[in-house]
């Protein structure tokens, strides 16, 4: 499962309890817009299936990886990711069971005929799709750099030359900068909340790294005066093509149902809803 560190887990419960639900494409907070991604060419449209689909589908997700996927007080698997195949499963009006497994278990049980869709944060690869059948893309996980509310996002137009720029050492985040901001500081941090912490103390300018983590921080009470600068970053090599559904191969119309409900949900509002519900602070 990607991790998360045990103080951002706290700051994500905090914001999903007050996270709002709406159906507009793009709704004000108090700090800025919302912006609700759309994952694809919008010229693009999914075909309508023209085979039938199982009446009855089992579903297995992770229960901790908030706010994708988790489980709520009561022990039920809840999240953008499962909450949005609800959605598909009610648009293509059938039954899901959804079932949290462990994490590194997904795949092989999918692999098994145990499952038919794997709703879970399981990144989108050529070795993935060689396997299975993967959803068009509902969700990216983009790079963002966070500084406080007055840091000027030319700096970062201009090449941050000798800004000091937090960073999880040895991750893609950190390859990424490396690569395109050769002239920052960059300095390396165990983890994502260090790197913050440090951004907190006035050791860094910026902190550069996972943009839905950031997210959640930047909701809670330790991210007032800080804001996303410059970006989104979204580079299929550094950080991969998306998350998607994951189907078995031997039900290729079953792809085409969920690509098909995907562009429905999109079209009606329904994925804007769920997209603010879980992230009232957007990566984008």
């Amino acid at each position: 499962m990607p991790a998360i560190a045990p103080g951002l887990l706290l700051v994500a419960a905090a914001v999903l309890a007050l996270a709002p639900a709406a159906r507009a494409q793009t709704l004000p907070t108090p700090r800025e817009s919302v912006v609700i991604p759309f994952h694809g060419d919008p010229r693009v449209r999914s075909e309508r299936p023209e085979g039938p689909v199982p009446r009855n589908l089992r579903v297995i997700t992770d229960d901790e990886f908030p706010p994708l996927h988790f489980a709520d007080p009561e022990g039920q698997p809840v999240g953008f990711s499962v909450d949005l195949m609800r959605a598909i499963c009610e648009r293509m009006a059938v039954t899901c069971t959804i079932q949290a497994r462990r994490f590194d278990t997904l795949l092989q049980t999918l692999a098994e005929g145990q499952a038919d869709i794997v709703a879970a944060a399981i990144p989108v690869t050529a070795m993935l799709k060689a396997r299975f059948h993967v959803s068009r893309i509902y969700h990216r996980l983009p790079a963002r750099f966070v500084g406080a509310a007055g840091f000027a996002p030319a700096r970062i137009e201009a090449g941050l030359a000798g800004v000091r720029v937090g960073v999880v050492r040895e991750t893609a985040h950190a390859a990424y900068l490396a690569e395109h901001f050769p002239k920052a500081v960059a300095t390396g941090a165990a983890d994502l909340e260090a790197a913050l912490q440090l951004l907190q103390r006035g050791e860094v300018d910026l902190v550069f790294g996972d943009g839905q983590a950031a997210a959640l921080w930047l909701g809670g009470r330790a991210g007032a005066g800080f804001r996303f600068a410059g970006g989104p970053f979204l580079s299929i090599r550094h950080f991969g093509e998306g998350i998607g559904f994951v189907l078995r191969p031997d039900e290729p119309n079953l792809k085409r149902a969920v690509d098909y409900a995907l562009q429905g949900l999109w079209d009606d509002g329904t994925y804007a809803r769920l997209f603010l519900r879980y992230f009232p602070v957007s990566a984008f």
